[in-house]
């Protein structure tokens, strides 16, 4: 799109789903129906930065669990989507079990829920989904860019205690929260807590917001603009 060839994302993302992921989705499933496919990638980007739920997703399209599991492999294989695994050890034993899942190209994502543009989407119902997806997807491809390995995952327990984002590195977790907020409140840091259970070290934590400069609550925590990632 840099090159200026596609002056609406409309007919950007309308040309890349009708044939270049469609031409692919047929050379990996070989029959497929087109609108039921595109009904399913539909309801899955309503479910972006959310818990897989095979079934919701089956009955918003129309399909089979089976069918459902089968399409969201080969968007993963495609690399349109992927999947953000809840982190556990031994120790923290009521954790979930069931991964996230969040699209490459955050884009496609509001041109298949049917938002404008960027404006009116980060304006929207879903707007902290799209926020998050957005940050998690450019944090994984920069690992992908680098050519390095990314240990990313999220915690969520079963009293709902969550952390969007947790990296693992050096023998540490350095817990992230995601929040569509310019002034983010110290609060939300208080869920850090739940790692300290965990084997590994807690490491500098961060709030990444729409705070227009790099800051700090305190020396163990930053305030970072989602602008810088």
């Amino acid at each position: 799109m840099a090159s200026g060839q596609y002056k609406e994302r409309s007919i950007f993302y309308s040309s890349y789903i009708s044939t270049y992921l469609q031409r692919d989705v047929k050379e990996l499933s070989g029959t497929i129906d087109s609108m039921k496919f595109l009904r399913f990638i539909t309801a899955v980007a309503a479910r972006t930065a959310q818990m897989v739920n095979f079934k919701g997703i089956a009955d918003d399209c129309d399909i089979d669990q089976i069918s459902a599991k089968n399409w969201l492999r080969i968007l993963e294989t495609l690399g349109i989507v992927f999947y953000l695994h809840p982190y556990s050890n031994n120790v923290l034993k009521r954790t979930v079990k069931t991964p996230k899942l969040y699209f490459y190209d955050t884009g496609l994502v509001c041109y298949l829920t049917k938002w404008s543009d960027s404006e009116t989407a980060m304006n929207g119902a879903m707007n902290g989904a799209w926020l998050e997806n957005y940050a998690v997807s450019e944090i994984l491809k920069s690992y992908q860019n680098a050519g390095k390995e990314a240990f990313l995952y999220y915690y969520r327990d079963k009293d709902t205690k969550e952390i969007d984002l947790l990296m693992e590195g050096d023998g540490k977790l350095y817990p992230i929260e995601i929040k569509k907020t310019i002034t983010p409140d110290k609060r939300l840091l208080n869920v850090f807590s739940v790692i300290e259970k965990s084997q590994l070290k807690r490491g500098t934590g961060a709030v990444l917001c729409m705070a227009l400069k790099l800051s700090a609550f305190d020396k163990d925590n930053l305030i970072v603009p989602i602008a810088l990632i």
